[in-house]
């Protein structure tokens, strides 16, 4: 048995993710993953209380994670619109608690496509709104127990934090022990120098990993360098999980946003599949 439990994303099974998608636990369980993620996309669709009854129906874990569109921006200018960002986090963390999930993971520092030319005054001041709000949620988060698992986006949709070096640079401006990395291959092949090199400087601080292709489809069909991956993580220590995450091309709003402009598997269920085959097969 694996030192790690593997889980797929809701965004590979349904976006967003509802009260109407129980049958996705039956699914995400048959397939043989060890827990389902599950992105809080639209909270008025999504009850904590069918959370609890499906993971308690089929015994699967849930990680949570967020999705942070224009009206959650935790280092906009508007305090009002920080204000927002910061309800929506908390709200997370509360579901978080409610279903045993470690950690809220995502990248929480901003709205996710917001990317823009701005002074090196304007950056430190949308940095620090960013750990003064962030700051804020880590200290509730940790009343209940939970993490904040911050993930580096890769530089077309995000101008905030794009790798590790600049995650640890929001980190000590942050300043709590409950706020670390969340990783992901897509992101890191693109912008770091070298992905075992990253994932040891991030060290202690990675609490969840995601992994996908270069071209966002199924582990082990690209030029991810996972020999590399893998030997990282083994050198920090790191027993925590690995979540396949890709997109619904069907989805628009999801597919502008992360700039999905073609299918990059057969079909999701085979990037599901395909993708466990391909852990398990690397990581016995």
């Amino acid at each position: 048995m694996s030192k790690y439990d593997f889980g797929i994303s809701s965004f590979v099974l349904a976006s967003p993710f509802t009260n109407q998608d129980g049958s996705q636990f039956d699914y995400t369980r048959e397939m043989g993953f060890d827990l389902i993620e599950v992105c809080i996309e639209d909270p008025a669709q999504l009850s904590t209380a069918f959370l609890l009854t499906e993971q308690e129906r089929t015994g699967l874990p849930i990680s949570v994670c967020g999705a942070f569109g224009p009206n959650r921006d935790v280092s906009h200018e508007d305090p009002a619109m920080r204000q927002a960002g910061i309800d929506y986090l908390m709200l997370c963390v509360d579901i978080a608690e409610a279903v045993g999930s470690p950690h809220v993971a995502g990248p929480m520092y901003s709205a996710t496509g917001k990317t823009r030319m701005l002074s090196p005054e304007g950056r430190a001041e949308q940095r620090q709104w960013a750990a003064d709000s962030l700051r804020e949620v880590a200290d509730y988060a940790a009343d209940k127990g939970v993490s904040l698992a911050i993930e580096p986006l890769n530089r077309f949709e995000t101008d905030v934090v794009n790798t590790v070096e600049q995650g640890l640079q929001l980190f000590n401006l942050i300043n709590r022990d409950n706020v670390g990395f969340m990783l992901d291959t897509f992101h890191m092949n693109i912008e770091e120098k070298h992905i075992g090199d990253a994932i040891r400087a991030a060290g202690s601080k990675v609490f969840h990993f995601q992994v996908s292709e270069n071209d966002r489809g199924t582990p082990g069909t690209g030029n991810v360098a996972w020999g590399e991956t893998w030997q990282a993580l083994d050198d920090i220590g790191y027993t925590g999980t690995i979540v396949i995450e890709s997109f619904l091309p069907t989805v628009k709003e999801i597919a502008r946003a992360v700039s999905l402009w073609r299918p990059v598997a057969p079909s999701m269920d085979s990037l599901a599949r395909d993708g466990l085959a391909f852990l398990k097969q690397e990581l016995p």
